[in-house]
């Protein structure tokens, strides 16, 4: 099974590594493709430019193989769609490969709102990081398709191309982008929330400061 992790990762940080390497340990992953999105349609556009970003989690996953630096959406114009996104994916790995899109709950419940959600569930699995004890809420679209898809076994994910959810407990680490982007500005190293090569990246470069 492959796993696709997608993000703007600006920066990345270790609540991204983290539970992307949880994730790949639990379900046993081959690889989890790391994909910073070009043009998030989401969100508000990133702070660093992509090649920027595409060197920080270069630099990150720097020293093992199973977490790997995907420039899918980076190579790609206009928003960075998932649902094309899981078509390049489907063209170059097959129809019968099983992916596993993994998304925090958050993602999730927003997932409705995304570009062709439902073809996206037809492509790929869904495995929802979530902290002990989260409950998805009783209605909505999101909810529906929990019940209808959610499985606990990872035989399930293993035995299909897609369509599954498998709900996934990590290790949820305090930490985000915009808080670590805000403590450089006030002149603040962001020192043990990033790798130390990418605490020393954003500095060479000036990245975030005010």
């Amino acid at each position: 099974m492959i796993g696709i992790y997608g993000g703007t990762f600006d920066p990345v940080h270790f609540g991204h590594l983290r539970t992307a390497w949880e994730v790949a340990e639990r379900l046993g992953l081959q690889e989890v493709h790391m994909l910073p999105a070009r043009q998030p349609p989401h969100r508000d556009p990133p702070v660093a430019t992509p090649e920027q970003r595409r060197e920080m989690l270069e630099l990150a996953l720097s020293g093992q193989d199973r977490l790997r630096l995907d420039e899918t959406e980076l190579r790609r114009d206009g928003p960075s769609w998932m649902v094309d996104t899981l078509a390049e994916f489907r063209a170059r790995l097959g129809a019968q490969v099983p992916l596993v899109l993994v998304l925090g709950e958050d993602a999730f419940l927003g997932l409705p709102r995304w570009r062709e959600p439902e073809r996206i569930l037809a492509q790929a699995h869904l495995a929802v990081m979530s902290r002990p004890g989260w409950t998805l809420p009783d209605s909505g679209r999101a909810a529906e398709w929990f019940r209808a898809r959610r499985t606990d076994e990872v035989r399930d994910l293993q035995a299909s191309p897609g369509g599954r959810i498998l709900p996934v407990e990590v290790t949820r680490l305090d930490i985000s982008a915009t808080r670590i982007r805000r403590l450089v500005a006030a002149g603040h190293q962001p020192r043990y929330l990033v790798p130390e090569a990418v605490r020393a990246y954003i500095e060479a470069q000036g990245l975030y400061s005010s």
